[in-house]
C-alpha cells in the first residue's frame, strides 16, 4: 500500500480513494433507507422519526469521515507527517464518535441490538470501566511502533485498526451520552469517567514529545512536507494528542457542570417563589403536601371588601347624671 518513497515524490499528489467514496455513500443510502423505510414502521403514530438536531450530527459525522479518510489528510498522515496521521486519530476517536452516538435514534439501535444476548452484551461492553479500558488500550495499540510501521504497507491492518479504534470509542461514549438512558450514568460519574479519559492519553502524548530519537522509521524519510523535521514532526503528534484530547474532553466537562449545577439557578435568585404546581383545588393541594401561594391582593379587591361590609354602629352615650 504504502512503499519506500523517492525523493522526487510529490506530498500533495492527488490519489483517489474508492473505497472511501464507497463507504460514505452506502452510509448516507443506509441512512435514507432506514429514516425513510424503517422507521415509520418503528415509532409510534406520531412520533419524530429522527429529529433535526440529530440529522445535523449525522451530516457532521459524514463529513468528518470524510474528511479523516480521503486524499490529502489521509495520503499525508499516512506517509509523510506522523503529525498528521495524529489529527487523523483525534478525528476519528474523539471527534467523530460522541456525533454518530447522538444522531443514532434510540429505536434505531434497539433493532439493532435487539433483546436478548446482544443486548446483554452490549449492557457489558458499555460499562464504564470495560469500555473506558478498551478504548484506551485500543489507543495504546495504535501508536506501538511497530504496529504504525506495520500497517503503512499493509491494507487489511491499516483499515482494521482503525476500525477498531472508531467501535472502541463509540463504545466509550455510551455511558456518557449514548440514546439507551438506562446505561447513562449520573452527571458526577460522567465528569470523573471523561476526567481518566483525558488522563491516560497523556502517557503515550509526553513519551513522543520528549522521545530523542526516531520513534517511527517509517516517518524518516527524504521527503519533508513543509521542511517539518522528523524530530519536530513527532513533538507536533504529541502536543496535539495531548492539548487536543485533553482540551475537549475538559470542554466537555466544564459544559456538564453548568448544564447540572446552575440548572434553576436563575429562577432560584428571584424575589417572589412562583410555584410550578398546576391549578388545583385547596384540598388537593393539602393532601399532597403542596403550598400554593395565593395571588396577592390589589387596591380594588381590598376597597370591594370594605365596601360590602357594614359599619359598625356608634355607641349611645348616657343621659343621665352620675
Amino acid at each position: 500500500m504504502l512503499g519506500a518513497l523517492d525523493i522526487t515524490a510529490n506530498p500533495w499528489e492527488f490519489q483517489p480513494h474508492v473505497e472511501v467514496w464507497a463507504l460514505v455513500l452506502v452510509i448516507v443510502g443506509a441512512w435514507f433507507y432506514v429514516v425513510r423505510v424503517i422507521g415509520p414502521t418503528a415509532v409510534a403514530p406520531g412520533e419524530a422519526i429522527v429529529t433535526r438536531r440529530q440529522c445535523v450530527y449525522f451530516g457532521a459525522t459524514v463529513v468528518l469521515l470524510w474528511a479523516a479518510s480521503d486524499w490529502p489528510m489521509h495520503d499525508i498522515g499516512e506517509t509523510y507527517l506522523y503529525s498528521a496521521h495524529m489529527l487523523q486519530h483525534m478525528m476519528l476517536s474523539y471527534f467523530l464518535p460522541p456525533l454518530a452516538v447522538l444522531a443514532t435514534p434510540e429505536w434505531l439501535l434497539r433493532l439493532i441490538i435487539g433483546k436478548g444476548r446482544g443486548y446483554t452484551a452490549f449492557r457489558f461492553m458499555t460499562k464504564p470501566v470495560v469500555a473506558g479500558v478498551l478504548f484506551n488500550l485500543v489507543v495504546m495499540v495504535t501508536h506501538v511502533p511497530g504496529v504504525v510501521n506495520a500497517s503503512g504497507d499493509n491494507a487489511v491492518l491499516h483499515y482494521s485498526l482503525h476500525f477498531g479504534l472508531v467501535s472502541a470509542a463509540l463504545l466509550m461514549w455510551m455511558p456518557v451520552i449514548g440514546p439507551f438512558k438506562e446505561l447513562q450514568m449520573g452527571y458526577p460519574g460522567k465528569m470523573v469517567y471523561l476526567f481518566v479519559q483525558s488522563v491516560v492519553p497523556t502517557v503515550p502524548a509526553g513519551w513522543l514529545t520528549f522521545a530523542d530519537g526516531v520513534v517511527y522509521k517509517r516517518y524518516n524519510i527524504p521527503v519533508r512536507v513543509w521542511g517539518i523535521n522528523v524530530i519536530n514532526d513527532q513533538q507536533m503528534a504529541g502536543a496535539i494528542m495531548k492539548v487536543g484530547g485533553t482540551m475537549f474532553m475538559w470542554t466537555i466537562i466544564v459544559y456538564m457542570f453548568f448544564k447540572r449545577f446552575t440548572a434553576g439557578f436563575d429562577g432560584e435568585q428571584g424575589f417572589r417563589k412562583v410555584s410550578k404546581a398546576p391549578p388545583t383545588s385547596v384540598a388537593s393541594d393539602v393532601d399532597a403536601g403542596v403550598v400554593v401561594e395565593p395571588p396577592p391582593l390589589t387596591y380594588e379587591q381590598v376597597a370591594e371588601v370594605f365596601e360590602r361590609v357594614p359599619a359598625a354602629p356608634e355607641p349611645q352615650r348616657s343621659t343621665q347624671n352620675p
